[in-house]
């Protein structure tokens, strides 16, 4: 992992935490027990507070970023999906943000809540918990989400944390 100090802030990353070496982290940066964080992701706390809760995935070429004034707060149990840029925003526990998609200034992903690949879910909104966020921009399907949805997708990166820990290993 590529890991940077900015100034005096450093990244503050669980022992428990699996994070890949191909990733990078900068400066605030939270990273909380079994949380995984993989290839390419890139977690730029450079201008406020980047957290990131126990059980969560970040997964591989995801950008968390944050500006001056807000941050960027994923929770516990939630999967951050390939490719999602997620700034200034706020993901509850429980919550799936999907491959390629985008979540914007002040957003707020409620607990159980599912973003769709590649939907943009734009300043200032609200995805319920149990709603789907689909679409350019993001438009709500209320009550859509089996809680399943979320649970098994998370479920299964936290096993394959533990693969990983215990069998990656690079060749030269």
């Amino acid at each position: 992992m590529t890991l940077y100090a900015l100034g005096d802030i450093v990244p503050r990353i669980d022992p428990e935490a699996f994070v890949h070496p191909d990733c990078t982290i900068i400066g605030n940066v939270e990273i909380g027990a079994g949380a995984t964080i993989w290839p390419r992701a890139v977690l730029r706390g450079d201008q406020s507070r980047i957290v990131v809760g126990e059980r969560t995935s970040v997964q591989d070429g995801a950008v968390l970023h944050c500006t001056r004034e807000l941050e960027t707060i994923v929770g516990n149990d939630c999967t951050i999906g390939h490719l999602a840029h997620l700034e200034g925003c706020v993901v509850e526990d429980g919550a799936l943000v999907g491959t390629g998609s985008i979540v914007l200034h002040r957003a707020i992903v409620r607990s159980g809540a599912l973003v769709g690949a590649g939907a943009v879910v734009p300043n200032d909104m609200e995805v319920p918990s149990g709603a789907m966020a689909l679409g350019v921009p993001a438009r709500l399907r209320e009550g859509a989400v089996r809680p399943d949805q979320i649970t098994h997708p998370a479920q299964e990166y936290v096993r394959n944390w533990a693969r990983y820990r215990a069998e990656l290993r690079r060749i030269e």
